[in-house]
């Protein structure tokens, strides 16, 4: 009759049978990495999201300094005049008019365009091989950012820049001044044949 002088194993399997050594499985990795992962994208979002300038004027109703600042610049890109005798996006102030516009959107709604500008600012210009935030780019590499976007492979992010390229479009077609470069008169509403 042989004995076994070898310990006892707990659990019975090759995993347990390892001495000393504790295996991870990978489900607790992808969690633990994920983990590590969003707080290092954290802290990089607190180091970039500082700098920005306060807007001139009236308090802001539900944009952030970062937030206001990021739909100026987007604005600027997406309704420039290119050298037409029309007024800028500042000119007409589409950014107050963003900025009350979001107050009065419901809950969930706001905070998506808020993810969203976010995601514009941090992550889109990456997207396209760039190393600093939107607001630090120059027109041109901004309309490269924009351009990536709009022409993405994923249907939801070209949805989100449909979404925020027309609340830009509201933002500044609302003013009479931008009409003349739309070959358009105004309401008919009020005027004497």
């Amino acid at each position: 009759m042989a004995t076994n002088d070898a310990p006892p194993r707990s659990g019975g399997d090759a995993a347990s049978a390892a001495v000393g050594h504790r295996r991870v499985s990978r489900r607790t990795f992808v969690k633990a990495f994920g983990v590590a992962l969003l707080a290092a994208a954290g802290g990089v979002g607190l180091v970039r999201n500082r700098g920005y300038e306060k807007p001139p004027g009236a308090r802001l109703l539900a944009l952030s300094d970062s937030e206001y600042a990021i739909v100026s610049a987007v604005a600027l890109r997406i309704a420039a005049t290119d050298g037409v005798d029309m007024p800028s996006a500042d000119d007409v102030g589409v950014a107050r008019w963003v900025d009350a516009y979001v107050a009065s959107m419901d809950g969930p709604l706001r905070r998506d365009l808020l993810r969203l500008l976010q995601y514009v600012e941090q992550l889109a210009p990456t997207a396209v091989g760039y190393a600093s935030r939107f607001t630090r780019l120059a027109a041109p590499e901004q309309d490269v950012v924009l351009a990536g976007m709009e022409a993405s492979r994923i249907p939801l992010l070209r949805g989100a820049f449909g979404a925020l390229k027309g609340c830009i479009y509201l933002g500044y077609y609302r003013d009479s001044r931008t009409w003349k470069g739309l070959g358009y008169e105004g309401p008919l509403l009020g005027r004497t044949p």
